[in-house]
């Protein structure tokens, strides 16, 4: 295979450990601290986990390693989607494990949890891995969204386990997947099995997130792509002036993606779907927020401009879940065959407009056609709207563009109104990672099997203090149930591992606020430019700007 120069000289990348990891293997000890509860729900999540609830957060330091010396066969798992750094997780778990015994045995199991169920995995060695070291991608074994949440699932983990003598297994993924991490550690508990589980914090979306994590891996390299792709756009945008580009960006659940890429490049516009739901703004409100910008900039000659808009916005706006609410209780059931029966969409229209309450109505009638009939033509299987689908940046950029003719209609100066549509999503997820998720992928990594080897099980390897030098981050463990609460997912109540929202009251969204007015209707666009792997420090190790802003740096 034919190797890029970029692609040589990362293999021989050594990433950055924390201080006390530094010390080697045998003087890493165990500071044990407070014992936990869950964020909300205690009683519940205590009965749902009773072998594993409430254990106490811990954090390692440099001193004697106390842990029993035994052999570890060790299983890893990714999961989910694909996120920058992944790959130096397996990296750090594989170069601990085997620094503590040569005979340890690492197996990385094929396409995800599926691979668990179906046995198929094969045995990293040094060689293999060194091929996939400081690179972007799951590619060493594959992803997978296979859930594990149910008993027979269970016991077919712990036979497989107890085939291979494996003793731990380690989960990298998002909140679904360190939430099934945690109830498969329960499960192993409870049955004696003798095989750890513990959980590495990865999404791209950044919603997995609280006091103890940081930020999860993936987020810095993502916003990072996103961003100079972003700023690429900008400057051409600054250089022809005669479009408004409309970008959408990854982060259905949150948004910050969005205002991670807005901190970055200053766009004129950037949504927030956190702020679209407490100000219960609708979709004109936000329609006439973008048309406002753009009718201000034509007014000063500026026929361009950027809009950053998060892939899940519609979700956040209250209307339009009611919308969607009355559409999908609309076509329940045999409603179905009836609607789609009738030969015309002016049937189909008159028929929605019999069904839907007023306010819908007024909803739905202010969509463009072309967005009303995806509402009601591409369903999922159980014969709801498909909300992901929607093309939110074509959304907005025709709404915009229909209020502009109104305006004009009675004399406003709307200028010319030009407009390009992007969404970045799988540009950022296997990109090679930044210098800082290298590190912290390689330190979660080691970090995880430190915390195999010390015997803890339904933990999440945590490495904090990431606004400061790698040298002064802060290595150890949380128990995940720490982060669980109950939801009611598919008409059930379920532990879940509580998403974390932009916090409108936080430092990144307040800053973001304070300057978004002069970003409107000036072009105070910035460039970041492409990820830098080499040079100084200042521009190769910089982190995020939400965490150096919430950091207070």
């Amino acid at each position: 295979m034919k190797l890029s120069p970029l692609q040589i000289e990362r293999y021989k990348y050594v990433p950055k450990l924390p201080g006390m990891l530094r010390n080697g293997i045998n003087d890493i000890c165990v500071k044990e601290g407070k014992e936990t509860s869950s964020v909300a729900d205690q009683e519940k999540i205590k009965a749902l986990f009773p072998n594993t609830y409430g254990k106490k957060e811990i954090t390692f330091e440099k001193g004697k390693n106390t842990s029993p010396a035994k052999k570890q066969v060790v299983g890893v798992i990714l999961s989910g989607g694909q996120a920058p750094g992944g790959h130096n997780v397996v990296a750090g778990l594989f170069d601990a494990l085997k620094a503590t015994n040569k005979e340890n045995i690492l197996l990385g199991f094929k396409g995800g949890p599926s691979g668990l169920l179906e046995d198929k995995f094969v045995e990293i060695t040094a060689d293999f891995m060194d091929q996939y070291r400081n690179t972007g991608g799951f590619d060493i074994i594959g992803s997978g969204r296979t859930k594990l949440e149910t008993e027979e699932q269970f016991n077919v983990a712990a036979e497989v386990c107890k085939k291979h003598g494996i003793t731990a297994i380690v989960i990298i993924g998002g909140d679904d997947s360190n939430t099934n991490a945690a109830v498969l550690a329960e499960f192993f508990a409870a049955h004696k099995t003798g095989v750890q589980v513990i959980g590495c914090p990865k999404t791209i979306d950044g919603d997995l997130k609280n006091e103890d994590i940081d930020c999860s891996f993936g987020f810095d390299t993502a916003t990072k792509t996103y961003s100079e792709l972003i700023g690429n756009i900008e400057r051409d945008a600054n250089s022809a002036k005669k479009y408004w580009h409309f970008i959408k960006v990854m982060g259905r659940s949150a948004s910050h993606v969005a205002l991670e890429c807005a901190l970055e490049t200053q766009p004129n516009i950037c949504l927030i779907g956190e702020e679209v739901a407490a100000k219960k703004m609708s979709l004109q409100d936000i329609t006439k927020q973008i048309a406002d910008s753009v009718c201000y900039r034509a007014s000063k000659g500026n026929n361009f401009g950027v809009a950053i808009i998060p892939e899940g916005i519609v979700e956040f706006v209250p209307e339009f879940k009611v919308l969607i609410a009355e559409i999908n209780e609309l076509l329940a059931g045999s409603k179905t065959e009836a609607f789609n029966a009738l030969p015309s969409w002016k049937e189909k229209y008159a028929f929605i407009e019999k069904g839907l309450s007023k306010e819908s109505m007024k909803v739905f009638a202010f969509l463009p056609e072309a967005i009303q009939q995806q509402l009601f033509l591409e369903r999922d299987p159980h014969g709801n709207v498909q909300v992901s689908l929607i093309e939110s940046e074509k959304l907005f950029s025709e709404l915009v563009a229909n209020e502009l003719k109104n305006r004009k209609k009675t004399g406003e100066f709307v200028g010319k109104f030009g407009r390009q549509h992007h969404f970045f999503g799988y540009e950022g997820r296997c990109a090679f990672p930044s210098n800082f998720d290298a590190d912290y992928c390689y330190s979660l990594g080691y970090n995880a099997f430190m915390l195999i080897q010390y015997g803890y099980t339904g933990y999440l390897s945590k490495v904090s203090n990431l606004a400061a030098p790698a040298e002064q981050w802060v290595a150890g463990g949380m128990p995940i149930t720490k982060m669980m609460n109950i939801e009611r997912r598919n008409g059930e109540d379920k532990p879940v591992i509580r998403k974390a929202l932009v916090e409108l009251d936080g430092k990144p969204f307040k800053y973001f606020a304070a300057h978004r007015d002069e970003w409107s209707k000036e072009t105070c666009f910035v460039f970041p430019g492409a990820i830098q792997y080499y040079g100084p420090k200042e521009v190769c190790d910089i982190t995020t700007r939400t965490l150096v802003l919430e950091k207070g740096e």
